[in-house]
């Protein structure tokens, strides 16, 4: 067992599991995150090892509350049969104020339209933004009369999620790590084995939970294909939602206007674009539109309608590297396999950093963390946490030092991304001089820099400019 791995159970023990389990776990092609794997782990692991008798125990709770999508009209079946079933499901809330009503959602089921009481959703009330996993206790009520329709209800919930988090344990608890067993643990949580990275891969791992840590940082990703880009979103926070490939529209993003409900990033802390080559916008442009005034303030309208929200996105992309591993369109532009659309130098300009994800190497068999980490929903809630701490922001500003970096744009994103450095790095606050430089300015100053680098390859109107650590 490594220092940070001992350093880990000693100090925060219940909240550590082995994050290898949920590959030996037999959970197969359940269509569940890694953080619900690991909420039943660590209700049926023993001592935090996975015996015959918690395979088994885990076996029949999946076969009991999780079955397959191909036995939807089963469970629809034994439901119309008025009995009560138990289900394991990602439920979410959507409110109609014309119908006033709340509407269910039940993906297992393919049903948008379920009913919940109202003191469900008073009690978890992340059933109306980002959704919850948990299991609900579900009964069909037919209809009375000819030409109604009959419904499925929400009876009683149990949520898998944690209930509150001691964010000032944490932040104590890390004065007994070193800045390396520290950082190793967090890229253990993030599922990721800390002995096959180096430092760079590490560091670029801690930059993609960035968004998920800091509001409103915005970030583009550019790395090969199966170097797990979308897997820390998918699977660590369920305050991070993605969107794949195709036609993205306004009223998906901000608001829906035919139907009155409020868009993504309304619900979710981050907003992933995953496969960004192959995104569409709409043909009036109101969707870079609408972005680059989201971007720039964390604003948004349509119609009569306004808001504000503390969503930040991130922007993954395919790159095509050469023979020696680094990108092929250095020269001419890193961004030109993303859609023309994107391409809007005023729109790159808003992005806080670019990510070089052509450090990472193709996941392999031993990618997957062998290793101790934080469970999945302790450290999910962790990093939410985090974003309204504001001290760490006030840190920031008083101990940076900038050379070369009069743009306010180039300062406001360097600030952002330095601040997310030091929640997930330096949580307590008490990093030295030279780690706050190294560790959060430095890559803070180089994830912005790539950004102004490819602007002026775009743009000779934006100067070459060398920002420097002061």
């Amino acid at each position: 067992m490594d220092s940070f791995e001992r350093k880990a159970l000693d100090y925060y023990g219940e909240v550590i599991i082995n994050k290898h389990l949920i590959h030996e776990a037999g959970f197969g092609a359940r269509a569940i995150p890694t953080y619900v794997g690991e909420w039943i782990l660590s209700h049926f692991a023993q001592d935090g090892n996975l015996t015959e008798e918690s395979r088994d125990r885990i076996a029949a709770f999946l076969g009991r509350f999780l079955p397959t999508k191909g036995q939807k009209d089963e469970i629809k079946n034994r439901l119309l049969k008025m009995e009560q079933v138990q289900l394991l499901d990602d439920y979410r809330v959507a409110v109609n104020l014309k119908t006033g009503e709340r509407q269910l959602h039940i993906p297992l089921l393919d049903i948008t339209d379920a009913r919940v009481r109202g003191d469900i959703v008073d009690k978890n009330e992340l059933l109306v933004t980002s959704g919850v996993w948990g299991i609900g206790d579900l009964f069909y009520v037919p209809p009375e009369n000819r030409g109604e329709r009959g419904q499925v209800w929400l009876r009683e919930f149990r949520p898998f999620q944690i209930s509150s988090v001691d964010l000032d344990y944490f932040r104590s608890c890390r004065q007994h790590f070193t800045r390396d067993e520290w950082l190793d643990l967090m890229v253990s949580s993030i599922g990721f084995n800390p002995h096959v990275l180096d430092e760079t891969q590490k560091m670029v791992l801690i930059t993609r939970i960035i968004p998920l840590a800091e509001p409103r940082v915005n970030v583009v990703e550019l790395a090969p294909k199966g170097t797990g880009k979308s897997f820390v979103y998918d699977n660590l926070s369920r305050y991070a939602r993605v969107i794949g490939g195709g036609k993205i529209t306004p009223a998906v993003l901000f608001h829906n206007l035919a139907s009155h409900t409020p868009g993504l990033i309304t619900r979710y802390d981050a907003i992933v674009l995953d496969e960004i080559q192959s995104v569409r916008g709409d043909s009036a442009g109101e969707l870079v539109a609408g972005l680059k005034v989201y971007l720039e303030s964390g604003r948004y309208s349509r119609g009569n309608t306004m808001g504000t929200s503390e969503a930040g996105f991130v922007m993954l992309g395919n790159l095509t590297l050469d023979e020696e591993k680094r990108p092929v369109h250095a020269d001419e532009g890193l961004f030109n396999e993303i859609p023309n659309f994107l391409r809007e130098t005023a729109f790159i300009d808003r992005i806080h950093g670019l990510v070089a994800g052509w450090e990472m190497e193709r996941v392999t068999k031993d990618t997957p963390s062998r290793s101790l980490g934080f469970k999945g929903d302790f450290f999910s809630e962790i990093l939410h946490v985090l974003r309204r701490e504001a001290q760490y922001g006030e840190y920031v500003s008083q101990n940076m030092r900038l050379i070369n970096c009069d743009d306010l744009r180039d300062r406001k994103a360097i600030s952002r991304l330095a601040t997310g450095y030091l929640k997930l790095l330096f949580p307590d606050m008490n990093p030295t001089e030279e780690e706050f430089r190294a560790y959060c300015v430095k890559p803070a100053v180089e994830l912005r820099q790539r950004v102004r680098d490819e602007l002026h390859k775009m743009d000779s109107e934006y100067a070459a400019v060398k920002i420097g650590v002061g």
